[in-house]
């Protein structure tokens, strides 16, 4: 069976490279409620400080690059996440599928039809036979 990026990239220098594993700290740190209420006090200090800016306008676009920037660096570190996780989840699954059609193979000098239903399986999810 062919194994994704993710797979191999475990196996190799501990499971994870330096960005991988900096992503991984990362998404535990912004998915808990700490990381949020940081983000908040920070909006509640640039709301509270409005009479200290000259111009509104500057004001606005402190809170505002700030966002854009924080949103950008949060959309690549979660989607990086989210791709890992998707990979791992369809290698396991593939890892059942595999498990489950030669458990049926085993199974099948007694039934055809069960015989069938594991070539079924194995195409569906693409695993080829290993010799």
């Amino acid at each position: 069976m062919e194994r994704t990026g993710a797979a191999e990239s475990r196996e190799k220098n501990e499971g994870l490279d330096p960005f991988e594993r900096f992503v991984e700290l990362s998404t535990k740190v912004i998915s808990r409620a700490p990381f949020f209420a940081v983000v908040v006090i920070i909006v509640v200090i640039w709301a509270a400080s409005y009479p200290l800016w000259k111009s509104t306008t500057k004001w606005e676009l402190a809170i505002h690059t700030f966002g854009a920037v924080l949103s950008l660096l949060l959309l690549v570190l979660l989607e990086n996440a989210g791709r890992r996780n998707t990979e791992a989840m369809q290698e396991k699954l593939n890892v059942i599928a595999e498990a489950l059609a030669a458990l049926m193979d085993s199974r099948a000098a007694d039934d055809p039809r069960l015989r069938e239903a594991a070539e079924d399986l194995r195409e569906a999810v693409g695993l080829e036979e290993r010799h």
